[in-house]
């Protein structure tokens, strides 16, 4: 079996070469497929097998397996797709509109794709190759399909053996989340487990004492859930069964042992490994608090496969430099544009598989992005089709955030001295609107003796970026942003607001009406009397330019995958890091250092009216 290890630096030499061989590009690898388009003409002499045929024998919920092509008529546009569940036919097809007249032949799109000479450079004149694919648990066997004809017009040719893991409906990927206490953390998973075949529990506890034993809920939705194509037609499948577990009255700053498990109906129990996290400190607490923030990373492929390299280029080099430092955090978010899987529904599970050795050990919190709920006429503030059919509804179940209303996505988390004010740029936020009543009532709701750090966060650019296509509308920022919300970050004196969306990094002076209120470039102190404003999509996506128009207010800009770092060493000194991903050094930092009476200190339109009388 191949074994497969890399680092960051290893992918960043990987991608360096292949962006010189293939643009970037905005479209979903799995969208290239006509899958309605293929047909079957299976071929006397190809065979494709696979090995091994049973995988997770111990308990693993990633393996790698080989398999081995031989096709007498080979070409450079053979590709190979993974299907799952193993048994693919037109059964399965969904029509937005009445029944086809010539049923398509195959209803649904593969996982993921690799071509045939991806690792075999004589595949076309041998007609012989053996590939690698790394699969991840996923409720259903398995098989691998050999198409001629290339992405446009598919023609199986050859379909291997089955395989499966040792048990398919496994608990799987956890993730954690704040709950709505500061003393709570939920615990959400996957499963092929319904409330009908096992309980869902979670077992947790402190080193050294008796363990708990928390329920679950469990959610799932269905092809009726989606609003349109491919998330309705050949992008579905079976998202299984999502559970989540909220663990109460936890102490602060402390270590936790936990396990994901499910009670069959003979009582036994299917249980995961054993994870552990860290609690959150007490609202106001003063210990070392360190955060991470970043949008748009997406999800890839450790196989090549799926054209790895020209859809979501640095993710995994983000991914692989936060798993390289977990010591050093405490908490994530990740700022909308989660998967970028546009309607591919297998996607969230590669996904929450990509990112399990982070959200399994540290909250994860997430944003809504226009690649998860924008759809048109489902409720949200665009009409574009960027969720691909999705529109929201993956997003909303496969990760909990203590919102009072998932389908609307903003909430308020506190993590000790900071105060979170995560807001959702897919629903209107303009004054007057139920979403900017939420917003003030966030930001007022805060006590800066205790919490200082004042953060505010949205998934598209509210505030001001150098961005080209925002550079052509002539606004800098999503229209309506700063125009209806820049009164409520002067007047509660918000310290940063940061965005996704735009796929670089740039960073502005302290900033109120469009113009810096403070000369500094790298150590604020004394008196709140603007917004720093923060563009961290490069998560992972496909790169964004900058306008060549000089914005005089942006002190830092990076053309470039990173992250944002924040550190609050007490009540009185926060550090600011942009960090690359490629090599995760600082590029861009400064400080700020204040006293409590700094930001009750009057600037313009940040007070309250004020009387003379006695």
């Amino acid at each position: 079996m191949k074994a497969f290890l890399c680092n960051a630096s290893y992918y960043s030499s990987i991608i360096r070469s292949d962006l010189r061989r293939r643009n970037p590009t905005d479209e979903q690898p799995l969208s290239k497929i006509a899958i309605h388009k293929a047909f079957i003409d299976l071929h006397e002499s190809a065979s494709i097998k696979a090995e091994p045929l049973l995988l997770g024998l111990k308990g693993e919920d990633t393996a790698w397996v080989n398999v081995e092509l031989n096709y007498p008529e080979p070409s450079e546009n053979d590709w190979v797709g993974v299907f799952s569940p193993a048994k693919f036919n037109a059964s399965d097809c969904y029509y937005e509109s009445g029944k086809s007249h010539e049923a398509p032949s195959i209803c649904t799109a593969p996982i993921k794709y690799m071509f045939a000479n991806h690792s075999s450079s004589n595949y076309v004149t041998s007609g012989k190759a053996t590939l690698s694919f790394q699969l991840i648990n996923q409720r259903a066997d398995f098989a691998f399909a050999l198409f001629s004809g290339g992405l446009d017009i598919p023609k199986l040719v050859a379909v291997s053996n089955p395989i499966s893991f040792a048990n398919p409906k496994a608990p799987v990927y956890p993730r954690l989340a704040h709950g709505k206490a500061w003393d709570e953390m939920t615990v959400t998973w996957t499963s092929g487990y319904n409330i009908d075949e096992a309980v869902p529990l979670v077992e947790w506890g402190q080193a050294g004492y008796s363990p708990k034993q928390s329920p679950a809920g469990t959610l799932t939705f269905t092809r009726g859930s989606m609003c349109g194509p491919p998330a309705r037609t050949v992008g579905w499948r079976d998202p299984g069964f999502i559970h989540t577990s909220f663990l109460k009255e936890l102490w602060p700053n402390t270590l936790y042992n936990y396990r994901i498990g499910h009670m069959l109906s003979n009582g036994s129990v299917i249980w995961s490994k054993m994870y552990s996290f860290k609690s959150s400190p007490y609202p106001g607490q003063s210990s070392l608090q360190r955060v991470i923030i970043f949008g748009d990373m997406g999800k890839a492929e450790r196989d090549g496969s799926n054209e790895y390299a020209s859809y979501q280029p640095g993710s995994l080099i983000t991914t692989d430099q936060l798993l390289s430092d977990l010591e050093n955090y405490d908490i994530v978010f990740h700022i909308g544009d989660i998967p970028y899987a546009n309607g591919y529904i297998s996607q969230w599970d590669q996904f929450t598989a990509q990112v399990e050795p982070i959200a399994s050990i540290k909250p994860y919190m997430v944003a809504s992005g226009n690649h998860e709920r924008s759809w048109p006429n489902s409720g949200g503030f665009y009409a574009t089709k960027d969720s691909g059919g999705e529109c929201g509804v993956p997003a909303e179940t496969m990760y909990y955030v203590p919102a009072e209303n998932r389908a609307k996505f903003w909430y308020s988390t506190d993590y000790g001295m900071f105060h979170f004010c995560i807001v959702d740029s897919e629903h209107d936020w303009r004054e007057g609107s139920e979403q900017y009543a939420w917003i003030e009532k966030c930001l007022a709701s805060v006590d800066r003796k205790k919490q200082p750090w004042l953060i505010f966060s949205a998934h598209r650019v509210l505030g001001y970026s150098s961005n080209s296509w925002y550079a052509m509308e002539g606004s800098f920022e999503e229209p309506m942003g700063r125009e209806h919300l820049q009164k409520l970050w002067q007047k509660y004196k918000v310290d940063i607001a940061f965005y996704g969306h735009v796929h670089n990094y740039e960073r502005t002076c302290p900033i109120y009406q469009n113009q810096c209120v403070n000369t500094e470039r790298y150590s604020y102190s004394g008196t709140v009397n603007g917004t720093i404003h923060v563009v961290v999509g490069g998560g992972g996506s496909h790169l964004s330019d900058f306008t060549e128009i000089n914005t005089i207010w942006s002190l830092y800009k990076d053309h470039d995958w990173g992250f944002v770092k924040l550190t609050a060493f007490n009540h009185s000194s926060l550090l600011f890091e942009y960090k690359k991903s490629r090599d995760g050094l600082v590029y861009d930092n400064f400080t700020i250092s204040r006293d409590y009476r700094d930001v009750l200190a009057c600037v313009h339109d940040g007070c309250e009216p004020t009387t003379l009388a006695s």
